[in-house]
């Protein structure tokens, strides 16, 4: 198996960041599929999808690059740099990495995602450019004109994580994050179930970068830093539409938090999620607790909210 060798200082040290170029980066895999992972992306897959791909066509070259750089097995670590891990990155910032990766760096990180030699056609030196290029397309059609939302998604992950962080220890946390990745113990975190050799990260950042569409991967500058992308739990890429009916019978507001809570959530995820002050949600709250359409529980030093059965009837009525 492939396993992290963490120590106590590393895990100490270690913290949850949001990237905008992760998340271009995932949703660029999700727009090359056939069809959408998920019911959540049929929306935006069906909106974006087709000039996706229409703009890879219009270049065989760049579609040449992304499918050698998006191997079967691996990802070229140039097109996937690990976040710096300090302030409030910007896309700009970050795609910088990329654009200034040298040509020899990009052909021997294109041949490991390849498992060949690299053909003729791509024996370029502009592919991290083009690369960039079409990461930029990507966030400024796809990703950019919705990203105060997918924020907002991302960082109710963390917050949940860090609840369960604090409730459960690291095992709790980080067990369900991706497939093939769970807490061993003996300060062991196991990546995957391929028969890698171990890494020690004693000196090294660790950091945890949630994506929304369902793509995983890992990246490292060894030996300074390493990171887990995976993907965010609980909401899909985009919250879901609140039905014009349902919106009318309890107005939009707190029709959204009824439709959210289709999972547990506290107030503090629920003000992530919907932009919402936390007075704003503590009223839709007591107001639904009180008709009978969600209940409360407690999870540690949080409260949880989640639909009754008579709230999942209402939403399902309203369509």
């Amino acid at each position: 198996m492939g396993w992290w060798q963490i120590g106590a200082d590393t895990l100490a040290g270690s913290r949850f960041v949001v990237s905008p170029l992760a998340e271009t980066t995932a949703c660029m895999f999700a727009l090359g599929r056939a069809h959408p992972a998920h019911p959540g992306e049929q929306h935006w897959f069906e909106r974006h999808a087709d000039r996706y791909k229409a703009r890879l066509a219009d270049d065989p070259l760049d579609a040449l690059l992304m499918r050698a750089a998006n191997g079967a097995e691996w990802v070229a670590d140039f097109l996937v740099p690990t976040p710096a891990g300090t302030g409030e990155p910007t896309f700009d910032d970050e795609v910088a990495t990329i654009r200034a990766t040298p040509p020899d760096v990009v052909y021997a990180d294109l041949e490991v995602s390849l498992g060949r030699m690299l053909p003729g056609p791509l024996r370029r030196t502009d592919l991290a450019e083009r690369a960039a290029c079409v990461l930029e397309w990507v966030w400024k059609e796809a990703v950019e004109p919705t990203w105060d939302r997918r924020r907002r998604v991302l960082e109710a992950d963390i917050i949940g994580r860090i609840g369960s962080l604090s409730m459960g220890g690291w095992e709790a946390a980080l067990n369900d994050m991706r497939p093939g990745m769970r807490w061993l113990g003996d300060s062991r975190l196991q990546i995957n179930t391929t028969s890698n050799p171990p890494r020690d990260l004693a000196t090294a950042r660790l950091m945890f970068v949630p994506v929304t569409p369902r793509h995983r991967w890992v990246s490292w500058e060894h030996p300074h830093r390493y990171a887990v992308i995976y993907p965010a739990a609980g909401v899909l890429t985009e919250i879901r539409d609140v039905s014009k009916p349902l919106g009318r019978l309890l107005g939009s507001a707190r029709a959204t938090v009824l439709v959210l809570l289709d999972t547990p959530k506290s107030t503090t995820q629920l003000v992530a999620l919907t932009g919402q002050g936390l007075g704003s949600v503590g009223r839709h709250l007591k107001v639904l607790l009180d008709a009978g359409l969600i209940e409360r529980r407690r999870a540690g030093k949080s409260v949880l909210y989640y639909r009754s059965r008579t709230g999942d009837a209402v939403v399902a009525s309203s369509g």
